[in-house]
């Protein structure tokens, strides 16, 4: 072997990599925002309405103008991605869906695959017409005409049309059925199992992220809250149903640290957030723990008491 050689590789660069993106609005600001999306993964982007999640998917797209901080999509400096054929290449590679169509309404179906065209080196016909096929779209229909769910469902043919590598997904499964939502679920793994290709999803259907996320990222008040492995939240956390005696043995015991604990208190109980919901049967396997979803640890991490 060559003295030069090593069996080591270089980990690749992230597709987005976001530090300390601030921007201020009046009444509201997003603060010191840090995001990565590595190749191969899928993250969630969650919290409240207002939180800041439309806010710094626009800034990662360089539409707004940030007051601090700097992010880098498919190795461009968003800035860049408005402002030089460079950053216009790199955009050929993002495929972006908002939370509504953003076409106007008085084309048809057909004429939205036309103009992308026109748009796009890179667009392919033969998949926009599979997938509006897929999706039961059709071509002769007018965008006003659609409703909310369809009309999404044609905002990802689109991004999925022109060979991209990143999407960029803004509530994207909103106004669809349970079915079609599995249908688009199924369609992004299959994106994401591509070499060079992961996914940012914002969405407030935490159950879509449960099956497919492999990172889920909380932002509250223009702040990250949390930045977790889906399977740490869901696999490995808790809920222990715990009565108000119960509630303060677990709390002296020690087995949660202090700084950690978060609860809510109802009419029958006290619900407890458990890191670890195997560790804590074996200590206290009287008091009934449930396994953890993402809506139930939002609601303990953002509404819930601290000890």
């Amino acid at each position: 072997m060559s003295p030069m050689a090593s069996d080591s590789t270089i980990p690749a660069a992230p597709l987005i990599d976001a530090r300390s993106l601030t921007k201020h609005y009046d009444g509201f600001s997003l603060q010191d925002v840090n995001l990565t999306v590595d190749e191969g993964e899928v993250v969630g982007f969650v919290g409240q309405n207002g939180a800041g999640k439309s806010t710094t998917i626009k800034a990662l797209l360089g539409i707004i103008e940030l007051d601090g901080g700097e992010a880098r999509v498919l190795g461009t400096d968003a800035h860049d991605l408005g402002h030089t054929s460079a950053g216009a290449r790199t955009k050929e590679e993002i495929g972006v869906v908002f939370d509504t169509v953003s076409v106007p309404g008085h084309l048809r179906v057909a004429d939205v695959g036309h103009v992308h065209a026109l748009a796009y080196s890179t667009w392919s016909q033969h998949i926009f017409n599979r997938l509006t096929r897929a999706f039961a779209l059709d071509p002769a229909k007018q965008v006003k005409d659609l409703s909310r769910g369809m009309g999404m469902k044609l905002s990802l043919a689109c991004a999925l049309s022109h060979g991209a590598r990143l999407l960029i997904l803004d509530e994207a499964t909103a106004g669809l059925d349970p079915m079609a939502r599995d249908e688009v679920l199924d369609l992004l793994r299959g994106f994401v199992e591509a070499p060079g290709h992961a996914v940012l999803m914002s969405s407030h259907i935490t159950s879509d992220l449960e099956k497919i996320a492999d990172r889920v990222v909380c932002i509250e008040d223009g702040r990250i809250v949390f930045n977790l492995a889906k399977d740490e939240i869901t696999d490995e956390m808790g809920i222990a149903r715990c009565r108000a005696c119960d509630f303060e043995t677990i709390c002296a015991s020690g087995i949660i640290p202090e700084r950690e604990i978060r609860y809510r208190k109802h009419d029958y109980g006290i619900d407890l957030l458990v890191p670890d919901r195997f560790a804590f049967a074996e200590n206290f396997p009287n008091i009934p723990v449930d396994h953890m979803t993402i809506d139930d640890y939002l609601t303990l991490t953002l509404k819930g008491g601290v000890r």
